[in-house]
């Protein structure tokens, strides 16, 4: 899968960086002993966060930064790594989901990046844009209906929009049936070192999700 930039996205985030990870595996019911490790990390951040500093976090910021450039309001389209931190913070918890949905939301916690998670096989074509959502663009956003995705930055395959830091699109949203994931992790700027990230996913991934054929890299940007 190839990844390219738009010229308005490497405007508004000139250090914009995709950890790009594929494998094949399998999405079975979250067990215990990964519901054990979220609940860890999501201890972990309502101990050493206030409220206040979430969006003080650095990929966090940036990302929230690439936001306001594009002209979107993050406060009211929140990163989906701030949501995640401000959920824990508040005491609200977190919904136990499926392996790949709550390995995808630990990692977004231990390391402030906002994640999309895709079923590979959903995905249109063999190349990715990632450029900025149009003015009544659909988005069939997983969980919250129609969202409005101009001034996002947004991830389109051959047949639309797919992903932003905000949520995913249904369209290609993981499920039970899923074999094969594509997950992108947004680094607008770095805060959790980006090897560190990988070790972190692949263990995570063949821990629990019995990966094969895992696969990472770090994609800078291409102009298109």
């Amino acid at each position: 899968m190839e990844i390219r930039f738009s010229d308005i996205i490497l405007k508004a985030a000139p250090e914009i960086r995709t950890i790009m990870i594929s494998a094949g595996i399998v999405n079975r019911p979250t067990s215990d002993e990964l519901w054990h490790e979220v609940e860890e990390v999501a201890g972990s951040v309502k101990s050493r966060y206030q409220l206040s500093d979430i969006r003080l976090r650095p990929a966090i910021a940036a990302t929230r930064n690439a936001y306001k450039a594009l002209g979107k309001e993050p406060n009211r389209y929140r990163p989906s790594a701030e949501a995640l931190c401000r959920r824990v913070v508040n005491g609200k918890g977190l919904y136990r989901l499926t392996t790949m949905v709550d390995i995808i939301n630990l990692v977004s916690m231990a390391t402030g990046y906002s994640i999309g998670g895709f079923d590979a096989d959903r995905i249109e074509g063999d190349s990715l844009t990632l450029g900025a959502g149009m003015h009544e663009e659909e988005f069939h956003a997983i969980g919250r209906g129609l969202l409005n995705i101009e001034g996002l930055p947004v991830y389109r395959d051959a047949a639309g929009p797919i992903g932003t830091p905000t949520s995913d699109e249904e369209r290609t949203s993981l499920s039970e049936e899923t074999v094969r994931v594509l997950m992108l992790v947004n680094v607008y700027g770095e805060e959790t070192p980006v090897e560190e990230t990988i070790a972190l996913t692949r263990r995570l991934f063949e821990r629990y999700a019995s990966a094969t054929d895992f696969h990472a890299e770090v994609v800078a940007p291409k102009t298109v």
